[in-house]
């Protein structure tokens, strides 16, 4: 079986070279800043290292650019979110509906998990209600489990990393999944003292909202993300403005008692769980 036992149970300290490292991996640009960004700027506060990777790169995005105009606008928006945010910005790997669990894009995915060697991810939910986020979110989860495989082939060639994981699910859009069911989290970030800021990084990505605008209707796009953190805040009984996730299993990622989100924001009240 590969797993890791109980034997390797230790502090946040103490797993590995990737320890203060959280990677936020999702589809598209703007997923990070609507779902994920006030954890990371929370987790940022308190001296992690944060990455923002979008694996599609947006270009079907628009009604009056041509995919390669619209991908290159996208990018340069996601840049700009991130280094307002402070973080590293990896460059997509596919097109926009081009994401796909099959073994080349694992390959490139394991590449880049193994790179950065996160001590915590996160990414879609597995039941997010559009295949791009679902794709995105298998893929990530088996380049975790596989990142300290040294037979396990990736593209570009990089080597096994070590270190436990957690993986966290955020809620899908709407937090609901494809069926409309409600999604609910299993623990709770107050993003309060964020909210601003995090508010100022989806609104880095103007070329979304023309698009939402035009597409779906979602003509208040930053006030839709405010209303949905407030949501989540209710929903956690404590917080006026939440982003919520689901844990990961830890089986073959951590030891169980692994938490790092728990272990870093619990002391300030920063995080709950119902």
């Amino acid at each position: 079986m590969l797993s890791r036992t109980e034997s390797d149970r230790g502090s946040l300290a103490s797993t590995g070279a990737g320890s203060r490292v959280v990677l936020a991996a999702v589809a598209h640009p703007d997923d990070i800043e609507f779902m994920l960004s006030g954890t990371l700027l929370e987790l940022k506060r308190n001296g992690w290292e944060i990455h923002f990777w979008n694996l599609a790169n947006g270009n079907c995005g628009s009604l009056e650019h041509s995919r390669e105009e619209i991908a290159a606008v996208r990018a340069r928006e996601a840049a700009a979110s991130a280094a307002l945010a402070g973080a590293t910005w990896h460059e997509p790997l596919f097109d926009d509906l081009g994401v796909f669990y099959d073994a080349p894009s694992l390959a490139k995915v394991g590449s880049v998990v193994r790179q950065v060697n996160p001590a915590v991810i996160l990414t879609h939910c597995p039941t997010d209600y559009m295949e791009d986020h679902q794709n995105v979110c298998r893929l990530i989860v088996t380049a975790a489990f596989s990142k300290g495989m040294p037979n396990f082939p990736v593209e570009p060639s990089t080597h096994a990393a070590s270190g436990s994981v957690r993986i966290y699910h955020a809620l899908p859009h709407g937090l609901r999944d494809g069926m409309g069911r409600a999604v609910i989290p299993d623990v709770y970030v107050d993003i309060g003292d964020v909210l601003e800021t995090k508010r100022s990084l989806l609104a880095c990505h103007e070329s979304q909202k023309k698009w939402l605008d035009a597409t779906q209707g979602m003509d208040a796009y930053l006030d839709e993300m405010v209303r949905l953190s407030g949501e989540m805040g209710k929903l956690s009984g404590r917080f006026d403005h939440a982003e919520g996730f689901l844990r990961h299993s830890h089986l073959g990622f951590c030891p169980a008692n692994y938490d790092p989100l728990l272990d870093t924001l619990a002391a300030m009240g920063k995080v709950a769980e119902p």
